[in-house]
């Protein structure tokens, strides 16, 4: 589709969403990678005054807890200890310090991008421990269950995983419920549903009445699974749809939940600014103890306090914007983060820095 046809198209949906739309709506984008694509493409220029866009915890480093950053950062103070974790992870400020502060004061912290990549730094280094920590949503979690086998079959001792993956249907239901949030819809993320299908998403429509749409990232995704959203409310008939059927499909990735299943088991989990969700988060099988960092290597995760002012927490549940936040581009900016939400690439406040603060607006037509 050239890019004449694409403008052309979007300008319709835009214009299907302002008749769609009757009082004030709020639709919650979970999706860090949604957020960033909107801010990107200028789409927040062509929705109608009162259609009101709000992000949600789904960054996978902004919504890991303080306690669990001080977790990462001690295992990488362990002796003979590789910590072996993805590049959004080096610079989360825990309460003394960073993974890459860590690194500078001499410890051993290595930049993978994946989890085999982990799995390589154990068998090339058998006589250190190698800790990965096992960061991100049910998109990163097979592979981590994945290795996990692979380890067991190879007999490594020396692996270990900090398990901090998470699920986010659990938070969803959590923000579904809250008294304080008045959420219309959800726009649910098509990484995490590429592999949990649309079944685990249908207590949103079924019990809370709230419309759903499954999008992709490119602008048209977006656009169809908002106008989608609308429909639902605008017809009063909530459900849950996939306009990504390219990739997402109702059952999933039947061989990926297999792994899930075969290696985790559900857990609480702490989500920075949600607090302790149960069944939100993984935990190793008995089977695979040994490969437990926590278990096995006796690090502790402690309930720690956010940074003091930071407003991370609030953020993640669409309480506010980044710009409301009193150490948004002050005391918190890209080269000198507060909060997690600063740092990753899918982080909301390092998005609204880039596309929406004073002077760094676009627009559509821009």
């Amino acid at each position: 589709m050239s890019e004449k046809s694409k403008r052309k198209e979007i300008a319709i949906l835009s214009d299907a969403a302002r008749s769609l739309v009757k009082g004030k709506t709020t639709i919650m984008e979970v999706c860090g990678t949604h957020t960033v694509s909107i801010f990107r493409n200028g789409l927040k220029s062509l929705f109608h005054e009162k259609i009101h866009l709000v992000s949600g915890p789904g960054c996978p480093v902004c919504v890991t807890d303080q306690g669990e950053i001080d977790a990462a950062i001690a295992s990488a103070d362990l002796e003979d200890t590789i910590v072996a974790t993805y590049g959004d992870m080096l610079r989360v400020p825990g309460s003394h310090g960073s993974l890459l502060e860590a690194r500078s004061r001499g410890r051993e912290v290595k930049v993978v991008t994946s989890a085999a990549g982990a799995l390589k730094l154990a068998e090339e280094n058998p006589l250190k421990r190698v800790v990965f920590l096992g960061i991100g949503f049910e998109t990163t979690a097979p592979a981590t269950a994945s290795v996990i086998l692979d380890a067991q079959e190879k007999n490594l001792r020396n692996f270990f995983v900090l398990c901090l993956h998470k699920r986010v249907p659990p938070a969803l239901r959590l923000l579904a419920e809250a008294p304080d949030l008045s959420i219309d819809g959800f726009l649910l993320p098509g990484h995490v549903s590429v592999i949990i299908g649309l079944e685990p998403y249908r207590f949103l429509s079924d019990l809370f009445g709230k419309a759903c749409a499954v999008a992709g990232f490119e602008a048209r995704d977006i656009m169809l699974g908002i106008v989608e959203i609308l429909r639902q409310i605008r017809t009063g008939r909530p459900t849950v749809r996939s306009m990504y059927p390219r990739a997402v499909h109702p059952e999933g990735n039947k061989k990926a939940l297999s792994l899930l299943e075969r290696v985790f088991e559900n857990t609480t989990a702490s989500w920075r600014g949600l607090g302790e969700i149960p069944g939100s988060g993984y935990r190793l099988r008995d089977a695979f103890s040994n490969f437990d960092a926590e278990a096995m290597l006796k690090i502790t995760v402690a309930k720690v306090k956010p940074p003091r002012g930071c407003r991370c927490g609030d953020v993640l549940k669409g309480v506010i914007s980044p710009l409301e936040c009193p150490l948004f581009e002050t005391s918190c900016a890209p080269a000198h983060p507060v909060g997690p939400c600063m740092v990753s690439t899918e982080g909301t406040c390092a998005a609204y820095y880039s596309f929406a603060r004073k002077g760094a607006e676009i627009s559509w037509n821009a």
